[in-house]
């Protein structure tokens, strides 16, 4: 069983694959670990999207088990007939947007308070992220996930609203059930 778990970012797609993926003693693979470069601070520069697609297939291709966290809607076309089952994540704006700022203190603590250029990477990244829900944005938003949802061949339900990670786990798990 391969499972897709994708939303806007901070809608906890990392958090349920990785507890998931716990959980059931699965592997997970989070596409930001192959979208971008190790760097200080953390995503400065991507990698190449032909070598993120080798190293995330190679990776992809050693379990049978696997749980991929994040939008692989603009990847390789591999990636609409990998999976058995997606997982789309949905929650409000606000509490997502809650989460995002949160996670950025967590990430650059005081340099978000010091720093110019965290700063500006920050208002820059939480700026994108608000988009996600503008129908005419262009970036990673509902309208790209609702056109990827369309050439996925698998099965995807939609979680929406802020259920707890218990919650949808038990709801995906249920799923993995009934495909299985």
């Amino acid at each position: 069983m391969r499972i897709i778990i994708f939303g806007a970012s901070g809608s906890g797609t990392t958090t349920l694959a990785k507890t998931l993926a716990e959980k059931l003693n699965w592997t997970h693979l989070d596409a930001d670990n192959y979208y971008w470069e190790k760097t200080t601070p953390p995503f400065q520069k991507k990698v190449a999207k032909q070598k993120r697609n080798k190293n995330l297939q190679e990776d992809f291709l050693k379990s049978n088990q696997v749980i991929v966290s994040g939008s692989l809607a603009t990847w390789e076309s591999y990636w609409n007939t990998a999976f058995d089952l997606g997982v789309f994540l949905r929650i409000p704006a606000p509490i997502r947007m809650e989460r995002l700022l949160k996670r950025e203190e967590a990430l650059y603590g005081e340099q978000l308070l010091h720093n110019p250029e965290i700063i500006a990477n920050s208002k820059a990244f939480l700026d994108w992220a608000a988009q996600y829900d503008d129908p005419l944005f262009t970036g990673r938003s509902i309208t790209q996930h609702k056109k990827w949802i369309e050439k996925l061949s698998c099965k995807v339900i939609e979680l929406t609203g802020d259920l707890t990670n218990e919650e949808r786990m038990g709801i995906v798990i249920n799923n993995i059930l009934s495909i299985s």
